[in-house]
């Protein structure tokens, strides 16, 4: 059952009847910066979405309305009560528990409905951790590594810092079309266990934590799941004519072909899935 007042989502719409809206529409969950949904509304719309953007922030009106995507941007840290399984003194930042609330009721939701979810860099955070992951509470003070090397540049700059590779095989390299992109960095945690269901799909090798190199992406570990996050913010690249562009640019455009897919209800997987769901 949905928490009362928050979005619902459906991959389904045209069964359920003539109270579902004939246009489709994409949740997308940010900041309290006005300004935060700026960059990934432009994104969406730059991949072809033509359909409803329900903004949802803290301390702002929710639509009620049902969605067929969900996309999680980036932002402050999440609280360490959520994700912390060992206790230990999280690392001192600015947190938002009401958005972390509202978030992980999102991100659960959306998983139990089977509709696409995108996450970007505190999205890709969230992600796992509604799933029951762990996160790396600070990158520098585990991996020794310069402070800046992960928390370089700003939103408006479109600046690019290290390389990534990608896992073969991967939804992730399917959407992206190369197993390495170089990519933009503005963190300081990173997932450190991915949760149930997520797999990790990129990691940076030039940073090493104790479990092994960076974690730069997870997505769904079933295929038939469109559910990826990335720990950069392709929606800062996708105006760049380089690969870095190129890549940003086919992940928004992968993300609303998939939302198209569950509005319309098609024969493939998730379609399926909503169809038997809808016909018991």
């Amino acid at each position: 059952m949905a928490t009362p007042g928050l979005p619902t989502f459906s991959c389904d719409a045209h069964r359920v009847g003539a109270a579902w809206p004939s246009v489709p529409s994409i949740v997308l969950s940010c900041s309290r910066d006005p300004d935060a949904a700026s960059a990934p509304v432009a994104a969406l719309r730059q991949a072809g979405w033509s359909g409803t953007i329900e903004i949802v922030r803290p301390g702002t009106d929710l639509p009620r309305g049902p969605a067929c995507a969900l996309l999680l941007a980036g932002g402050v840290d999440i609280e360490a009560r959520r994700w912390d399984r060992r206790g230990a003194l999280p690392w001192p930042g600015p947190v938002d528990p009401e958005r972390d609330a509202i978030e992980l009721h999102l991100a659960r939701e959306a998983w139990s409905r089977r509709v696409p979810v995108l996450g970007l860099c505190r999205g890709a955070q969230l992600l796992a951790v509604s799933r029951g992951g762990t996160l790396h509470p600070d990158i520098p003070s585990l991996s020794g590594c310069d402070p800046t090397a992960h928390q370089h540049g700003t939103a408006a700059d479109g600046s690019i810092r290290h390389r990534v590779r990608v896992r073969p095989r991967s939804r992730l390299l399917q959407v992206l079309g190369h197993d390495t992109v170089t990519v933009n960095s503005r963190h300081h945690q990173a997932v450190e266990e991915p949760g149930d269901g997520l797999v990790e799909v990129a990691h940076d090798h030039d940073t090493h934590l104790p479990d092994g190199p960076l974690c730069e992406a997870i997505e769904a570990e079933e295929p038939e799941r469109w559910v990826l996050g990335v720990q950069w913010h392709p929606e800062n690249l996708v105006h760049r004519t380089d690969g870095a562009g190129s890549a940003a640019r086919r992940l928004f455009a992968g993300f609303v072909r998939a939302a198209m897919r569950a509005f319309a209800g098609t024969s493939d997987a998730i379609g399926r899935a909503s169809h038997a769901a809808a016909g018991r």
